[in-house]
């Protein structure tokens, strides 16, 4: 294994050293998603309390800069812009998409949709905002102009969404554990992957472009090759169904959460144990750094009526250990 080894002992080593977690309270509710802007300035969070946090990373920690309010739901997933770091998108419950720039801290268009958004994704290039709702209709949006370019309905559930790097291949997860890949923007199928024997939930791109990852109700994480279209190796850590999975910026570390009492780190080249953050509560989102090893993430308030601090906490694993 040598230079895999070394790796691991590296990796090891550092979050030995880089084990510190710092809390924020985000919001008045619980969060449901998590992520960083493409400099890594800045870390959103958007929450079932209708809002969007904004944090600013000074060197050691985060501070709180400002709060996008508009969405009248639920916002239940974020992402940012691969190259404009001061744009953000966002998918509610409110049957809208919103869009918004951290420089005027303004909201900069509203797209109505047909139904309660649950899943969104800005294409690699930035040219299309995909958005998923609770009935399986995915609606393209220009992001230029904000008008819906096109929508499609799917007869099957739709659990996450997801574009490859050069933004002409479009990737679902569903509930018969496939993984659907459509050519963009003609939206015929491609291939249908047989992923995992439970549901697939989530889909993520490696930074580097080699990887994409699914995660399952199976509690399996798949590394698959994203030329070849094969299964490398699975990540086999978790218990209970994998909700959550991020790549480090370098694309040699994956992050995986579910209701498990700890987020696990793999390192993709082996699939091998790097760490393990001990959490409280499920976590349904975890979002690494552009270009460091700092984990965001949040966990579930839901049992918190005893601990009501909880509610709209986000954290940080990775700061130097005191």
């Amino acid at each position: 294994m040598g230079s895999f080894g070394n790796e691991i002992d590296r990796f090891r080593q550092h979050f030995k050293t880089h084990s510190k977690i710092r809390e924020y309270q985000a919001h008045s509710a619980k969060v449901h998603s998590v992520g960083w802007s493409c400099d890594g300035r800045r870390l959103a969070s958007g929450s079932f309390d209708k809002s969007v946090s904004i944090f600013t990373l000074d060197r050691e920690r985060l501070v709180k800069d400002f709060t996008f309010r508009g969405h009248s739901g639920s916002v239940d997933q974020l992402c940012w812009h691969a190259t404009s770091a001061d744009l953000l998108a966002t998918a509610s419950g409110d049957k809208s998409a919103r869009i918004w720039d951290a420089r005027t801290q303004k909201c900069a268009a509203t797209i109505n949709t047909k139904g309660e958004n649950i899943n969104i994704s800005w294409a690699p290039d930035g040219q299309t905002i995909a958005v998923g709702n609770k009935e399986d209709l995915v609606t393209f949006i220009d992001a230029r102009t904000h008008k819906v370019k096109a929508e499609q309905q799917f007869d099957f559930e739709v659990n996450e969404i997801s574009w490859n790097k050069t933004s002409d291949l479009f990737f679902l997860t569903n509930g018969q554990g496939c993984v659907h890949i459509l050519g963009y923007p003609e939206l015929e199928l491609q291939h249908v992957l047989k992923a995992h024997p439970g549901t697939c939930i989530c889909i993520e791109f490696d930074p580097t472009g080699r990887y994409f990852a699914t995660g399952s109700a199976d509690t399996l994480v798949s590394l698959w090759d994203v030329e070849e279209l094969a299964c490398l190796r699975t990540f086999s850590r978790l218990d209970w169904p994998v909700r959550t999975i991020s790549f480090s910026h370098d694309g040699k570390l994956l992050a995986s959460a579910s209701e498990d009492l700890m987020i696990d780190v793999g390192e993709v080249e082996t699939g091998l144990h790097v760490c393990d953050i001990k959490v409280e509560a499920a976590t349904f989102t975890v979002a690494w750094h552009p270009s460091q090893y700092l984990l965001a993430y949040a966990c579930d308030d839901k049992d918190s009526y005893d601990r009501k601090h909880d509610a709209g906490i986000l954290k940080v694993y990775g700061f130097p250990s005191d």
